[in-house]
């Protein structure tokens, strides 16, 4: 706040980028305390209209603040003098629509064309920035303490298949049980975070283990109240199945891990307690956001259950409490960012306990207690994990170490997309082998994550390099001869460096 108060003193004016349209609301209360109506707001939730208005109002001088996501970075003001980009490890920051920038590296090139200064700030810095620290690209300070010299929460690890062995078939392990309970007896307030969405996961089998998937998309269906699975991906409905359609067995059933449920089983067990929960599915609307949060910030709730939004960034000096449920569910996908994301997400999680003048105390529940991971979330201790983190990425040659180009090969026609990628394989490979005097490795084609989706069918194609403009090279060639391919009418073909979310 005193370095944008100071850029505006000398007639600049700062952009402060935000990760979550969630962090909005106490995010501008604090800068309209401080810098009154020079303060403006840029999120997906403006119409077109609103955000050419807020965009006009920057470009005349009559803002000196802009705060909003990513796209805010585009700002026109007329003396940029600072860019602030909190909780700057967060995947948000990456456009997954053509052009594929991500904040961070547009916010230092536009800083460098104007002169002005670019902070990052996150409790838990990206791999990216921190190597880059490290290697003394950054200026690297650090706040060893919290800001009040609060003592940091507590932290326990829950192994689930302990609680399962000792006849705990609920979804709260006991140790969080008997935390709660105090809680609410004293009054104080607990956040409980899930990450996932919906009233159940997947459905599955337990007879045959079949799973029930979209017939768009290879990806399974999530149960919803109202007795219909939806696709997450393309939208697609159908209603629950009763019976296994593959062997006939009664005993099909979602595999029960959502919001929704977990609000219903909270207030089973403690029905005096007052209840909020914040998902996609209650934050569809304008105020949504701002209603959950002002809500449970104003005491008129003692839980609040949500997903990835409830642990990013707020401040509740109230909640003494906060419960993981699930912690590995994002650590065993296929990303070689997952260990990285799970102990951003779990230190992110801790942080919101013990923020006023009371200790605060974590439970994270895990089927995985043993991940280094987990063990160094648990810990609060980020340089045990980046290096461990980083001697991973070393060996294996991923970002940061090394640099990534992923190619990507869609078309409704799977003949056509296995063509046109085995085509552009082939093609990346003679260049590298007669281009480029440094190793570079090719990986594929292979299916994508998601290999279906809404009827078109992905193929990858990854390549990985030292130099970033050895990548760069190998970009324009191989689109050059996409271009030139009989298959490009039928496939649409897409690249990107360093991806942070896949394709």
């Amino acid at each position: 706040m005193e370095m944008i108060h100071t850029v505006v003193e000398h007639g600049r004016q700062a952009i402060v980028l935000i990760p979550e349209i969630a962090l909005t609301y106490q995010t501008v209360m604090r800068f309209y305390r401080k810098f009154g109506d020079r303060v403006s707001i840029m999120n997906s939730r403006l119409s077109a209209g609103e955000r050419y208005d807020q965009m006009m109002r920057a470009k005349r001088g009559e803002i000196d603040v802009m705060i909003g996501p990513r796209s805010a970075l585009f700002t026109p003001f007329p003396n940029l003098g600072l860019v602030v980009i909190d909780e700057e490890h967060e995947p948000t920051y990456k456009s997954e629509q053509i052009p594929r920038y991500h904040a961070r590296e547009t916010a230092i090139q536009r800083a460098k064309e104007e002169d002005a200064s670019v902070v990052l700030g996150s409790a838990t810095p990206s791999m990216e920035a921190m190597y880059r620290a490290r290697k003394g690209e950054y200026v690297l300070y650090e706040m060893r303490h919290r800001s009040r010299m609060q003592q940091m929460a507590k932290v326990y690890t829950v192994d689930m298949r302990e609680e399962l062995k000792n006849g705990n078939h609920t979804i709260l392990s006991g140790k969080l049980q008997s935390l709660m309970e105090e809680r609410l007896e004293r009054g104080e307030q607990i956040i409980l975070f899930l990450n996932r969405r919906g009233y159940s996961g997947f459905v599955s089998c337990r007879e045959c283990g079949h799973v029930i998937q979209c017939p768009h998309c290879n990806v399974s269906l999530s149960v919803h109240k109202g007795g219909k699975m939806v696709c997450h991906y393309c939208g697609y409905e159908q209603p629950r199945v009763t019976r296994c359609p593959v062997c006939g067995s009664k005993y099909i059933s979602g595999f029960r891990a959502g919001t929704q449920q977990i609000e219903e089983a909270v207030k089973k067990m403690y029905p005096q307690a007052r209840v909020l929960r914040m998902d996609m599915d209650t934050t569809r609307g304008k105020e949504d956001y701002e209603q959950i949060l002002s809500a449970f910030a104003n005491h008129e709730a003692d839980i609040l259950i949500g997903t990835q939004m409830i642990v990013k960034g707020h401040d509740f000096p109230d909640v003494t409490l906060v419960g993981v449920l699930a912690a590995d569910l994002s650590l065993h996908v296929g990303d070689y960012r997952a260990a990285e994301r799970t102990f951003q997400l779990l230190t992110q999680a801790a942080g919101r306990a013990g923020r006023g003048n009371k200790p605060g105390e974590v439970v994270i529940q895990t089927y995985d207690p043993e991940h280094y991971s987990i063990e160094t979330a648990k810990a609060q201790d980020y340089d045990a994990f980046y290096e461990q983190e980083i001697a991973y990425r070393k060996i294996m040659l991923y970002p940061p170490v090394w640099n990534m180009l992923v190619i990507l090969c869609a078309s409704k026609s799977e003949e056509a997309a296995d063509a046109m990628a085995a085509e552009l394989a082939a093609a990346a490979d003679a260049y590298t082998g007669k281009n480029t005097k440094e190793k570079v490795y090719l990986v594929g084609p292979v299916d994508a994550a998601i290999a279906k989706v809404n009827d078109i069918y992905k193929k990858i194609i990854y390549l990985k390099a030292e130099n970033y403009d050895t990548l760069v090279k190998i970009k324009n060639r191989t689109e050059v001869y996409a271009r030139e391919s009989r298959y490009y009418k039928n496939v649409t073909v897409m690249f990107d460096f360093n991806p942070v979310n896949g394709f």
